[in-house]
């Protein structure tokens, strides 16, 4: 009696499983978001590491030997061309030009002795008064005396231009740095050490390295045809703490020679600092408009992966809704998007949401991807 009831149950159980397996069907295919690949005209904007630099800088240093008297600038303040700046104990180089100008005065006094001296011997000789060597003495002594006085003039010259040099002035326009020289301290010329520094920075450099490799990438892609010259080379600044700079600049040159030591080429772009935000030596990111391709494949960031091999991969849905896996080439990028050479062509429908554990050959079920992120957080919300 009890075998026959057991019996019973394995078939009835059978049955219900029969009928659930009969009830059962196939998921639905997994939705997933896809974008049109589309071809723009887009810029290609090249980030370079470059360093600021003021347009003009002088050293200032001493011309003579000395001990400094007096400092007359306040550091860190804006100076103008001229401006005095330092004065150097001027006592031994007055007294220098005081001698200087004896001297010159000692030697105009005896020029004309010598050369009334001169005429009288020409005279005489003609009587045979005196022999022509004593007359062409004396008219040698004349022109000596003569130069003596051109000598002394120009010592006096010398003499006054060192006695300027104890008043040291500003050769340029601009701001000038710490003072690293004391009243008191004894300057000599020649000297390693500059007293100041002065640079201009109302307008400003900036030198930016790029590779000789991309600057020839950029020329053969301009000869082929495919880019076209930028109107104009603009650039952009990214500043040390993430900002943009307010102010264009313009590349001025670029050098002719490649470093050998890095294989880099140096360009020089040129910015307003109307408000000195700019200051030498600061380390930016300089974002260079080199030139614009025409008809370019662009594809969302999202949907270009690497593979193990480090190989840039898409997918996208093919015929019949199903997935298939691109190997792709990728130039560069420009905002959210990557500029593909190789792998897209134009109208290909490319993924970019529900990659994960998606399979090539897997039917799927396009979708807007923002459709396909909203329901992805409606089912994580169910979850919870």
């Amino acid at each position: 009696m009890q075998k026959g009831i057991f019996v019973g149950l394995l078939a009835c159980a059978s049955a219900l499983a029969g009928c659930g397996q009969q009830e059962a069907s196939p998921p639905p295919p997994p939705a997933v978001g896809v974008v049109k690949v589309t071809e723009e005209t887009v810029p290609l904007v090249t980030e370079l590491p470059g360093r600021i630099a003021a347009v003009e800088t002088a050293e200032v240093r001493p011309q003579i030997s000395g001990v400094i008297r007096r400092r007359l600038f306040t550091e860190g303040a804006p100076v103008r061309a001229g401006q005095l700046l330092y004065e150097i104990e001027d006592a031994p180089y007055r007294a220098a030009v005081s001698q200087a100008q004896g001297s010159l005065a000692r030697a105009q006094a005896s020029i004309r002795a010598t050369a009334l001296q001169a005429q009288r011997y020409k005279e005489l000789v003609g009587i045979n008064a005196v022999s022509r060597q004593e007359a062409d003495n004396a008219a040698a002594a004349a022109q000596q005396a003569s130069a003596d006085v051109a000598a002394q003039r120009a010592a006096v010259q010398a003499a006054q231009v060192n006695q300027d040099f104890t008043r040291i002035r500003a050769p340029i326009s601009g701001r000038i740095g710490r003072s690293l020289f004391t009243p008191g301290a004894l300057v000599q010329a020649g000297q390693a050490g500059a007293l100041a520094t002065i640079q201009r920075t109302d307008i400003v450099y900036v030198d930016v390295t790029q590779s000789a490799a991309q600057i020839i990438d950029l020329k053969q892609a301009m000869q082929a045809g495919g880019v076209s010259a930028a109107d104009g080379a603009r650039v952009r600044l990214l500043l040390p703490n993430g900002s943009v700079y307010p102010v264009e600049g313009r590349l001025q040159f670029s050098e002719v020679t490649v470093d050998p030591s890095s294989g880099a080429v140096t360009l020089r772009a040129t910015f307003a600092n109307p408000d000195g935000l700019l200051l030498p030596g600061m380390y930016v990111r300089a974002k260079l408009v080199e030139g614009q391709r025409s008809r370019a494949i662009l594809a969302p960031q999202q949907g270009i992966s690497r593979d193990a091999r480090g190989r840039a991969t898409a997918m996208v849905v093919g015929a019949g809704d199903k997935v298939e896996l691109r190997q792709v080439e990728t130039d560069r990028a420009v905002g959210d998007k990557w500029i593909v050479t190789n792998g897209l062509k134009v109208g290909d429908r490319l993924i970019v949401e529900g990659l994960v554990n998606l399979r090539p050959g897997t039917v799927v079920k396009p979708r807007a991807p923002e459709q396909v992120t909203a329901r992805n957080q409606a089912d994580a919300r169910g979850t919870k």
